[in-house]
């Protein structure tokens, strides 16, 4: 078994993504199982002290102790960095994890980070509240602007951070130009890539340095288990590493296995998943009870024509207004039957929820004013049921 951190090359280099969901970083033990398997095992058993002395300096590779070494979790990494294109792949025991561990690994007290303001609301409470009592310190930028974060950058800026399509209004960011602000200052971009997965957007190849995962979403799929990655060149994602194998934010080797057979039907899920978003979002823009729907895949999209530049399509999340504010939004929320009301989402069964007081309920009033995240704004995570369906179901609340 080789190092968790190990590249993977696939036999065929024409394997399309599709392939690679399937058979990357598969291998097999002694049974030569076809199905991956789940190591339950807390630690590994050595030949002799001088191999487990070896083991633990790095002289030789293989497993120690699974806080930072798992057989199953070797193979989810594996094949998450295969999917995006990427060197190596680290992960973590959630999404929050992940971004916490790419900080805490490559930042410094005295550090700056340069951040969208469009973001996950827990995002911002971490690098606001929670970074800042570390003396990182972090500015937030109009997500639209790419002006923006270069007047932003400072000598110790160290990360620029996007997320795109962001959370939740679905704003597109230009990753491409973003790469070149930052690397010609000598900064790092950092892209959240959860919405899209690598099914729909590849960050790497469009210049950004590390991918951020909240596994948790669509790599698994199901809203079964929670988890997160970093995946990048093996220079930065060594550093993640070592953090992990101190620190411990690990994913467990159950969780990993859920993940690595939900990446099997990845493809597939997202590219339903977002033509009954892209269903959806059109027939929310003929109701008279909404005021403005946000989907990439729209025309009406401000950022339209870059999502179909940068993304193979507009995703699974729709967002939009409803006339009358939160008392409106929320009548729209308790006549649902159909929709689940939970604030996860990347499930193939549809959710909805209500950004302003539950995602983003912690951030401040002008926080979430300055994110456009009004009392009237309603967040579906589109599944696979019928959109028809999903409709009727909508339209339930819109006409109470």
């Amino acid at each position: 078994m080789t190092d968790p951190l190990t590249s993977f090359v696939p036999p065929d280099q024409n394997w399309t993504l599709e392939t690679l969901a399937v058979r990357a970083g598969q291998t097999r033990s002694q049974f030569n199982e076809h199905s991956e398997a789940l190591y339950l095992t807390s630690s590994f058993v050595f030949d002799s002290a001088a191999q487990a002395a070896a083991r633990f300096s790095g002289a030789e590779e293989g497993m120690v102790y699974a806080r930072f070494t798992n057989p199953t979790v070797t193979m989810m990494q594996t094949r998450l960095a295969a999917l995006e294109g990427a060197e190596a792949c680290v992960a973590t025991a959630s999404g929050m994890a992940a971004i916490m561990a790419t900080v805490m690994a490559l930042m410094s007290a005295g550090e700056h980070i340069v951040s969208s303001r469009s973001i996950f609301g827990a995002t911002q409470q971490l690098f606001g509240t929670i970074f800042s009592r570390f003396g990182i310190e972090t500015t937030f930028v109009d997500s639209s602007d790419s002006a923006a974060f270069a007047a932003a950058i400072r000598p110790n800026t160290r990360l620029l951070f996007i997320e795109t399509p962001s959370n939740p209004l679905t704003e597109v960011l230009d990753i491409a130009a973003l790469a070149s602000v930052a690397h010609a200052a000598g900064v790092l971009l950092v892209v959240d890539n959860c919405f899209c997965t690598p099914a729909l957007q590849l960050p790497l190849q469009l210049g950004a340095d590390l991918v951020i995962h909240s596994a948790t979403k669509y790599l698994d799929g199901q809203g079964r288990v929670l988890g997160g990655a970093v995946c990048g060149p093996k220079v930065l994602t060594d550093e993640v590493f070592k953090f992990l194998r101190t620190a411990g934010p690990t994913i467990s080797p159950f969780n990993a296995w859920i993940i690595l057979k939900g990446m099997e039907t990845l493809s597939l899920r997202m590219h339903q998943q977002s033509a009954n978003a892209l269903a959806l979002a059109q027939w929310l823009e003929k109701q008279p009870q909404v005021a403005r729907v946000y989907y990439p895949g729209l025309a009406s999209h401000p950022q339209h024509a870059l999502a179909m530049k940068q993304q193979a399509s507009g995703g699974a999340i729709v967002a939009f207004e409803v006339k009358g504010e939160r008392d409106a939004a929320w009548r729209v929320v308790d006549h649902c039957c159909l929709l689940s009301i939970t604030a996860n989402l990347g499930d193939t069964k549809t959710t909805i929820t209500h950004p302003a007081s539950t995602t983003h309920g912690r951030i401040s009033p002008e926080a979430r004013a300055a994110s456009g995240i009004k009392e009237g704004l309603l967040r579906i995570a589109v599944g696979l049921e019928s959109p028809c369906d999903l409709e009727a179901d909508i339209a339930r609340g819109l006409s109470a």
